[in-house]
């Protein structure tokens, strides 16, 4: 059993990928020092067990992944590169143990390790019961470049960078499934278990330097795109035939609510003029990346309606996860 003090080197970097940290790991806070012609990006989210997960189902180093991820996924949301992330954890006395806590930590720098990042610092503590993990992100973009929700206009295509439903399909499996459920080869498990930040897409988008309003959906298309027409004083209008990958949920009775309320896809929805959107389409298309046309912005005041293929158009009520 490591001492606090043991534990914390043995999760340090042993060197550090960005020439902008000063001081890391090991003095009272981190130093960095950032480049001009930059704004810096920050995000923070906290997953809390039995309410973001469970050991049933999660693996432990999916915990960690998914809890960098969520964040990486705001910075995308900015069109901002990943550069730092920093980690408070507190651990319930009983009930876990310091393998299974490195476990989490494995997951984390896995996925920093892609960008990369550097893990610069954090806080360790005990409590009584159930795991707490916040993990705080800082990122960059260039000066005037980040991507912000006001931005879309009447107009605007609506779209996706990727599909929605997958995880909320993948947690109605685990949850009644446990640990049977976990399969490396399930898109739907994956997409749960393991999502991927479309950060390579936030930075199309910024380098672009259009008019992009953009926002990642963390808790379905209906909230994401109801934040979007709310900031921007707009409507927008979902095609429910053009989500990507539709019909593989047609024969689910919650496919409504998993398309369009399930959340945690971490994929973005944005808006863009057409002839933007279809630009962005043709570069994205050199990186094999698609980009789905899904709906319109049009002249409202923060609604977000629905349209089927004949037409008919219903408003969406508030939906998607909230804590309160």
């Amino acid at each position: 059993m490591k001492n606090e003090f043991e534990w914390i080197r043995s999760i340090a970097q042993e060197e550090y990928s960005h020439s902008g940290v000063v001081t890391g790991i090991g003095d009272d806070a981190a130093v960095i020092r950032e480049e001009e012609g930059f704004d810096t990006v920050l995000a923070v989210d906290t997953m809390v067990e039995g309410i973001h997960f469970t050991k049933e189902t999660m693996p432990l180093e999916a915990v960690g992944h998914k809890a960098l991820a969520v964040n990486v996924s705001d910075l995308a949301a900015m069109g901002a590169v990943p550069l730092y992330y920093m980690v408070s954890i507190a651990v319930p006395k009983t009930g876990w143990d310091q393998e299974e806590t490195g476990r989490i930590y494995d997951g984390m720098k896995k996925l920093a390790a892609r960008y990369p990042m550097d893990l610069i610092g954090g806080d360790t503590v005990s409590k009584k019961e159930t795991l707490v993990l916040s993990v705080t992100v800082v990122g960059r973009v260039e000066k005037n470049r980040q991507l912000l929700r006001g931005r879309a206009e009447a107009g605007d295509v609506l779209f996706l960078t990727g599909p929605v439903g997958f995880s909320a399909r993948g947690l109605d499996r685990l949850l009644r499934e446990g640990r049977a459920a976990w399969d490396e080869k399930d898109a739907y498990i994956q997409a749960h278990q393991y999502p991927e930040p479309h950060v390579r897409y936030g930075r199309v988008f910024a380098e672009s330097g259009a008019r992009i309003a953009a926002n990642d959906v963390s808790d379905g298309i209906g909230h994401e795109g109801r934040e979007i027409a709310e900031a921007s004083g707009t409507d927008v209008t979902i095609d429910w035939e053009a989500l990507p990958f539709v019909e593989r949920f047609k024969e689910f009775e919650e496919r409504e609510e998993w398309l369009l309320h399930g959340g945690e896809d971490f994929c973005l929805i944005g808006a863009a003029s057409p002839d933007v959107f279809a630009e962005l389409q043709r570069v994205l298309k050199k990186e094999n990346l698609p980009l789905y046309k899904i709906g319109t912005v049009d002249a409202g005041s923060g609604n977000v309606w629905l349209r089927r293929a004949d037409g008919e158009r219903k408003l969406l009520q508030s939906g998607g996860y909230t804590h309160f």
